[in-house]
């Protein structure tokens, strides 16, 4: 591996001027249209009983599929239906993520929750209000035309009725017509607002609102004795022993799964501890360690080629420009370790809290690890301590049911420890993007070309047994089928692996690796973050060969309008025009729309370098963000600013360490995270789109967050370090090599 790129030669060149073009994109509903097309999630769940529910006592309940993660879409998708039902958010309570009462709208990941969940509700929303209106009408005895909502109350010439008193004859059980025209912007309430998230009050009075802090009554505790590495069979263990042990109420063995039941939960990990430790396993070590899975990705034998673009053959070059980017093991790195409480009732029911993104396909799969019907498995998603992507919530709902069938009625916590979240959540994948641009003679791109190697991106439990832990350790064993990339337009490897910007000619290819040394998923943006990494620093070295400002250089081939804006705004906001350099000092940016389809967010980055001993400081960030027509804007400032946080501590800290045998990363001095003493002022710019279609966020600022990082290392040093994390070693290296 070369951490510098190859430049066989500079040339100066002129600026080119950018040529302006519009494109629309056509939202999934309109606001105040007469037709509409049902949006997706509607679609798929069309009863209006599933999502709406109208009380006597003058409230209402929104039930919805998509689940909190602390992205806010829980309150959003309030707004938008209290703007649509045209009563008070204070009348509205949401149910969220029940996989017996409400809609399956999948998983929730993606950044998928407002451009699906959203529009579905609204429409949704709006079918309920105008069946009530046609009841008001019917019972005041004129047009439904002419009558007003204000507040639940419908009001006409010949008097007014409420809402709460037409739930006698009310028949929510309907198919939605598509024909139910929705509340003109002009006329949103909610809608643009920052209001009160619904979630933020008890976390800050102390509410139980995490599963973490739960302990229903009659609670005993679980936990799990983990083999010592993933390639390893139970031989023998002495069970007698463990169950002499204070506290324990049961041992369970299921072929190399070992699990315990205790009174308490210090007593239930004591357990765990010591029958891992006096159990007889046997161990394989097979794994090729984190410096050597570089090698590995490349010369891996189950691959799957694939060529995603190749729009035109190969123009002339006047200079070559080639490197290659490297993207270790992220963890998903929650704070709060995985838990679930499940229980066994009386009606053979096992009911789950767990905080799983993917509670649908969770319980289908822990009902296929139990052997019970599905709908004798209900979870129901209560919040978690942080996470974006596939951790180890379904793992713990699957443990926690596994050990609440063996003590039917007693509802069983079952909560990880920090070195078994560490050492045994699945990981974002390693990556490597290699790259290859020839500019002609002015400095200006002519022919782009990027590879990709990745392990694949995603084994959330999708109804499959297999791909929750304990799945693989049961008797018989589950056994995982061979994994599939992703497809387009979002792709799972390659995931904004094609470039937005226009060059006049662009190859995209992948080589998906359908081993994994280790356990990987769904990790913040999958591919995304690697891939963003790969292009804008290539896009920076490029501009550079070229004597080009980075911002003017990506203007020349970024054609979108809404793109350049958010460049532009970024610039704009970090003063880059203005901006003056210092000794050991550098500015990057990068920019990125996630999955090319989702939100368009561009960051900007101040950085100094200590020569002494490598080390970045991060000085101050600016970011701006288009993410269409903006719900809730503070929502959207926090998912921003989150993810630029992110972004950075990836860039600069996180990396997944692992001999030939196990994982060696299993606490925070060996999985170091950015701290809040290192993070940065973020400063975050909004542009609102009234009108079009809501952009997911949650993952569209920590690719450009980690380029603009990377950029700005580059400037400050003068030397590209081309593999993450950009550690003070690493850079302290570049430095020297100068």
């Amino acid at each position: 591996m070369n951490d510098s790129f190859t430049m066989m030669k500079r040339r100066t060149v002129l600026k080119a001027g950018g040529a302006l073009t519009m494109s629309f994109a056509l939202p999934e509903i309109a606001f105040g249209q007469d037709e509409v097309t049902l949006p997706r999630n509607l679609e798929r769940n069309p009863n209006l009983a599933s999502w709406i529910r109208i009380h006597t006592d003058g409230t209402a309940t929104l039930l919805i599929g998509k689940v909190e993660l602390g992205q806010g879409t829980v309150t959003a998708a309030a707004q938008c239906c209290a703007d649509e039902l045209q009563i008070d958010l204070a009348r509205l309570s949401v149910i969220s993520g029940d996989t017996i009462q409400g809609p399956n709208e999948r998983t929730t990941a993606g950044s998928g929750s407002a451009p699906g969940c959203l529009p579905a509700v609204q429409v949704a929303s709006a079918e309920v209000r105008e069946i009530l209106v046609q009841m008001a009408a019917e019972k005041l005895g004129e047009s439904a035309d002419g009558l007003k909502v204000s507040d639940g109350t419908i009001t006409g010439a010949n008097g007014s009725v409420a809402y709460w008193d037409l739930v006698d004859g009310l028949d929510l059980n309907v198919e939605p017509t598509g024909k139910a025209k929705l509340v003109p912007t002009s006329e949103h309430r909610f809608i643009g607002q920052s209001v009160t998230r619904l979630d933020i009050p008890p976390k800050m009075t102390g509410g139980e609102i995490f599963v973490q802090e739960m302990n229903p009554d009659g609670v005993v505790f679980g936990a799990i004795a983990r083999p010592p590495t993933y390639e390893a069979t139970l031989v023998d263990a002495d069970l007698g022993a463990i169950e002499a042990m204070p506290g324990v109420i049961k041992v369970v063995r299921n072929g190399s799964f070992l699990g315990i039941i205790a009174e308490h939960q210090d007593q239930a990990w004591a357990a765990a501890g010591a029958l891992s430790a006096q159990a007889n396993w046997q161990v394989k070590s097979v794994l090729p360690t984190h410096d050597g899975i570089y090698d590995w990705l490349e010369n891996a034998e189950n691959v799957v080629p694939k060529e995603l673009v190749n729009t035109a053959p190969p123009g002339e070059e006047a200079l070559v420009y080639e490197n290659a980017f490297y993207r270790p093991y992220h963890m998903h790195g929650s704070i709060g370790t995985s838990a679930a409480i499940a229980q066994l009732g009386s009606d053979g029911v096992m009911t789950i809290h767990n905080h799983s993104q993917s509670v649908f396909a969770t319980a289908t799969a822990i009902a296929k690890l139990l052997g019970m019907e599905e709908s004798k498995v209900q979870c129901i998603h209560t919040q978690g301590s942080g996470c974006y992507g596939h951790n180890m919530a379904d793992d713990a709902a699957a443990d926690a049911a596994l050990l609440a069938a063996e003590v039917p009625g007693r509802p069983v916590k079952l909560q990880y420890t920090r070195a078994e979240e560490h050492l045994w959540e699945p990981y974002g994948s390693a990556m490597i993007m290699k790259t290859r641009a020839g500019l002609d003679a002015d400095g200006n791109v002519a022919n782009w070309n990027m590879e990709i190697w990745s392990t694949p991106h995603s084994t959330r439990p999708g109804g499959d047994p297999a791909r929750l832990l304990s799945g693989r350790y049961v008797d018989p064993p589950h056994i995982m089928e061979t994994r599939r990339d992703g497809g387009p337009p979002n792709y799972a490897s390659a995931r904004n692996g094609v470039p937005l910007y226009e060059f006049p000619s662009t190859r995209v290819a992948t080589h998906f690796v359908t081993d994994m040394p280790l356990r990987v998923s769904a990790t913040r943006g999958l591919g995304a973050f690697a891939n963003v990494f790969a292009i804008e620093s290539a896009l920076d070295d490029l501009a550079h060969l070229a004597d080009a400002d980075p911002v003017e250089y990506r203007l020349r081939y970024l054609k979108d309008p809404r793109a350049r804006d958010v460049l532009m705004k970024t610039a704009e906001i970090f003063g880059w025009d203005e901006w003056e350099g210092g000794r050991n000092k550098g500015r990057g940016i990068g920019f990125a729309q996630y999955k090319n389809l989702q939100a368009y967010t561009a960051v900007a980055v101040e950085v100094q370098v200590v020569p002494r001993n490598g080390r970045i400081r991060l000085i101050r960030a600016a970011t701006a963000n288009d993410s269409g027509h903006m719900v809730h804007p503070d929502n959207i400032s926090n998912q921003i600013e989150g993810g630029v946080i992110q972004g950075f501590s990836w860039a600069l800290k996180e990396e997944v360490k692992f001999d030939d045998t196990s994982v060696l990363s299993s606490d925070w001095t060996s999985y170091p995270i950015l701290t809040f003493s290192e993070v940065p002022p973020v400063e975050v710019a909004l542009i609102d789109r009234p009108g079009e279609p809501y952009l997911g966020t949650g993952e569209a600022s920590q690719g450009p967050a980690g380029a603009a990082v990377a950029n700005a290392l580059f400037d400050a040093i003068g030397a590209r370090v081309s593999r993450l994390p950009l550690t003070p070693d690493r850079v302290k290296a570049a430095m020297d090599m100068g």
